[in-house]
């Protein structure tokens, strides 16, 4: 208000101001300063002359006295009967005459003729002025033109010791003398007149500088026009405006103040504190003079919202200005629209709050504790098992699990959570759930149909203060998921309906993100059963490595990354980790393909980098016959690590395909990551892959991961490496399943972001006795040497029932190379978990078994190496190819590894 009012000056001055060539303070100021300037000169002049009376007295006075005091003085009476008068009394008047300031001293006789004068001339002449009444013994004073000029003059008588006036004395000035003495007095005079006349000037600017800060240099009719604004402003706005000063003494009160407080006609000038009808709250503010800035008081039966500042900020009298506002409509308004906020409000916490997982009991807990206490006091959630399970719910409401309950308090009688429910058909939640349609009790105790499914209970939800009720089914895609119960206690009113639309709309938002929470979990739940499918469930037999595995699914669930141990022939083991890119059942079902496409091209005994060359191809014929105008965004992409170790040799081959390098732990506790050429990720074609081979020390640990294990938002990768690697070394004797968890306890607390998989395994070596290798001659002849050898060997080996079998095997093999290979031959012996023999030689021919005619004489041999062995094949080396064929141990021996130690995984 009072800035309104200040715009109102402001806007008044600007219009008026150009209008009127001179303000009430410039009037003013030329009227003050005229009549100081009148004032001034008026003292001036009476100044003068009061001084030129003064003057004239003085001279008179002085006159008298001069002519008294010679006519009384002693000798003059016998002076006057001398014979010569004058030449007496000459030099006794030029002498008093000099003493006593004067300008002459005539003594004349009773006939007035002169015995002195100041001029001799004139001695014997007449008197020139009025003798008469000093003749008559007065003294007579008067300005005459005598002969020195214009003279003011006593006259006083000289008398005899009888009183006979025996001659007159006259002593006087001349005017012009008297007239000197003024005019010596009036430059003190103007001095004094100019010093007023400046002093009274400057307190006038002042007074007139104050003014015309006041008036804001407004004209006479701008002040008249501008505080008939004022008051036309001040008694039509609609807000009260009172004006109390220091005492509590209440200065101005407009119309609106009136009509606000119920103020008497003759308000103005009273204490506050006396004035009738106001409220003691609102009169002790009035009085108090503290600030007060949108206080809501009661007067009567409005409501007012009261501003009150000080006025004496800018140097003003002290007091206060009070601004009131009716704000009894305006508080309803607003409750309606806070109501309406807080409503806004929810909904958009719901927005935020509501589905933050794909995961239906979380999305409905959610949707219970965002809606309490806020819009109901209890919430309760009814899902039917099959939503929770990610498949199409049940037309009716039976069968409903209770999967969130949220309230004020814990100790209510709702049903609890996990509770299987079958509403009856008469209930709200039936009818809801059949219809679709949101149902409103807003009383609980009068609604026979909602007790008639549990009588009890719903009686003891009505005697604990539970009064009103919303049943609204989530619906979403046209399909009624389930249900949300809000409850109401005494602690607030009834459910209205414009509450159940609220109720409708928050269930809305939830009811989407349940519905997506139920497909992720349908398509979770397959893409689960299909991952484990596809992963090794148990771990091959085989004894050249102590293996220890962990798989992690990602937080967002299955992914694409998979390990693998293959047996190889030889006592060999293949180690294989990758990682498919991507998530869910793609990811899931492409890495099945991969882990099949590695089971088959192993098969093939190729090394790494050949293997990784087939799988890159199969890799980019998936992305060809995958990728479509429909699909555009479906191309694989994975990377890939295969590593085949041989505890004969003790050497391991790796090669990988856009995959991190494996970490190594040697027996004396240190770990490092070994210098393994790097490829490409699969399926990018054109660039070839390398083997490395690495000698490793028995009792080495080669860990295998995927990068989830290392690869963090809040970590660079070079530190989850170093971090694995601290994790790894010092701990050279601990066993591949403990390394594994001690590496997940350190570098993955939580729940992995991506899938993990990590796969440890610890070197065995295949001890020198339990192989035996022979060189052969390209000699048919040299086919009995060697099976003689080998009888023997078995016979040391304790083997000697296998040796039958085995000789007729290694006859063949031996027979063949010798026919149809190129030296040199070699025979190599394993005794493993099989008996192992294996026929090496320089050619790159494979045999192929066929079924022989019974006309050929040959074409026999494989087919019975076939029937005499558990398995066969060929495998092909820089340098030719390796014939092997297994044959299982006896019983006594089988599960017993080279050392003699049980090593069944």
């Amino acid at each position: 208000m009072q800035d309104r009012f200040a715009r109102l000056g402001r806007l008044s001055w600007r219009s008026l101001s150009g209008k009127s060539p001179r303000s009430v303070a410039g009037q003013v100021f030329v009227l003050q300063v005229a009549l100081v300037v009148l004032l001034v000169v008026f003292a001036v002049f009476s100044l003068f002359l009061q001084s030129r009376r003064d003057t004239n007295a003085e001279a008179r006075r002085r006159s008298i006295a001069v002519a008294q005091t010679f006519a009384h003085s002693p000798g003059i009476v016998a002076a006057l009967r001398t014979p010569t008068p004058s030449k007496v009394l000459q030099p006794l008047t030029e002498a008093g005459r000099k003493s006593a300031g004067v300008d002459f001293i005539v003594v004349m006789d009773a006939h007035g003729i002169r015995y002195t004068h100041p001029l001799p001339s004139r001695i014997g002449k007449r008197f020139v002025g009025t003798i008469g009444p000093s003749l008559a013994g007065k003294v007579y004073t008067e300005s005459v033109h005598g002969p020195l000029g214009h003279e003011v003059q006593a006259t006083v008588p000289v008398k005899d010791t009888h009183g006979k006036v025996v001659a007159l004395v006259s002593a006087g000035l001349k005017v012009k003398n008297v007239t000197n003495q003024v005019d010596r007095q009036i430059p003190i005079i103007l001095a004094a007149g100019g010093s007023a006349l400046g002093a009274a000037t400057c307190v006038t600017a002042l007074v007139g500088r104050r003014l015309r800060r006041q008036t804001h240099s407004l004209a006479p009719d701008e002040m008249t026009r501008m505080y008939e604004h004022h008051d036309a402003v001040l008694h039509s706005v609609r807000e009260g405006v009172l004006i109390v000063d220091d005492d509590g003494v209440l200065l101005l009160a407009n119309d609106e103040a009136r009509r606000l407080l119920a103020l008497p006609a003759d308000a103005e000038g009273k204490r506050v504190a006396g004035l009738s009808g106001l409220e003691p709250e609102m009169a002790q503010l009035l009085v108090s003079g503290r600030e007060a800035t949108d206080e809501v008081h009661f007067a009567g039966p409005r409501l007012l919202a009261v501003n009150q500042r000080p006025t004496d900020r800018d140097g003003g009298p002290k007091g206060t200005v009070v601004t009131l506002r009716d704000s009894t409509e305006l508080q309803a308004v607003s409750g309606r629209a806070q109501v309406a906020r807080d409503r806004l409000k929810l909904l958009y916490d719901a927005g935020l709050g509501i589905g933050t997982t794909l995961d239906v009991v979380r999305t409905a807990d959610e949707l219970a504790r965002v809606a309490v206490p806020r819009f109901a006091d209890f919430v309760t959630v009814d899902l039917p098992d099959a939503v929770l399970h990610g498949e199409e719910p049940a037309t009716t409401a039976t069968g409903m699990r209770r999967i969130a309950v949220c309230g004020i308090r814990h100790d209510h009688p709702l049903y609890e959570k996990d509770r299987l429910i079958d509403f009856l058909p008469s209930t709200p939640q039936a009818r809801g759930y059949g219809t679709g349609r949101s149902e409103l009790v807003t009383d609980l105790s009068t609604a026979t149909d909602w007790h008639a499914q549990d009588p009890e209970r719903a009686a003891a939800i009505v005697d604990y203060g539970i009064h009103s009720l919303i049943a609204a089914p989530i619906q979403a895609r046209g399909t009624v998921l389930g249900l949300a119960n809000f409850w109401r206690s005494k602690e607030h009113g009834p459910f209205d309906e414009e509450e159940l639309s609220l109720a409708e709309e928050l269930v809305a938002r939830a009811a989407i993100s349940i519905d997506n929470a139920r497909r992720y979990s349908r398509e979770h739940a397959l893409a689960v059963t299909l991952q484990r499918s596809l992963l090794p469930r148990a771990l091959p037999e085989q004894s050249a490595l102590d293996v220890g595995y962990r798989y992690l699914p990602a937080q967002s669930g299955v992914s694409g990354d998979w390990f693998d141990v293959i047996p190889l022939p030889g006592s060999r083991v293949a180690l294989v980790v990758g990682d498919v890119v991507g998530h869910g059942l793609h990811a899931a079902a492409t890495m099945g393909r991969l882990r099949t496409a590695v089971h088959n091209f192993s098969t093939l005994d190729l090394p790494p980098d050949e293997l990784l060359g087939h799988l890159d191809d199969l890799v980019g014929r998936i992305d060809q016959n995958e990728t479509s105008p429909e699909t555009p965004a479906a191309v694989v992409g994975a990377t890939c690590l295969y590593a085949i170790y041989d505890p004969v040799t003790r050497r391991c081959a790796m090669a990988r395909a856009g995959h991190l390098a494996p970490a190594l732990v040697l027996p004396d506790g240190s770990a490092a990551f070994p210098d393994l050429p790097a490829g490409p990720p699969l399926g990018l074609g054109g660039m070839p892959f390398r083997t490395a081979e690495l000698d490793l020390p028995e009792g080495t640990q080669l860990v295998l991961y995927t990068d989830g294990l290392i690869e963090d938002r809040a970590r660079d990768l070079d530190v989850g490496m170093e971090l694995l690697r601290q994790a790894l070394a010092g701990h050279p004797d601990r066993q591949p399943d403990e390394s594994c968890q001690a590496v997940l306890d350190e570098l993955l607390p939580g729940r992995p972001q991506d899938d993990v998989a990590l796969l440890i395994a610890r070197t065995r070596a295949l001890p020198p006795d339990r192989i035996a290798d022979w060189d052969v001659p390209t000699d048919p002849a040299a086919v009995a040497e060697v099976r003689l050898a080998v009888a023997g060997k078995l016979d040391e080996w304790g083997l000697a029932e296998l040796a039958f079998g085995m000789e007729l095997v290694l006859s063949e093999l031996v027979t063949n190379a010798i026919r149809y290979g190129s030296g040199p031959i070699h025979v190599r012996l394993i005794h493993d978990r099989t008996l192992i023999c294996e026929v090496a030689d320089a050619s790159s021919t494979s045999p192929h078994l066929r079924y022989a005619a019974t006309t050929d004489e040959g074409g026999r041999g494989l087919f019975l190496v076939s029937q005499l062995t558990e398995r066969w094949g060929t495998r092909y080396t820089p340098h030719g190819k390796v014939i092997w064929a297994e044959q299982a141990l006896p019983k006594a021996e089988n599960g017993a590894g080279p050392s003699g130690v049980d090593r069944t995984q």
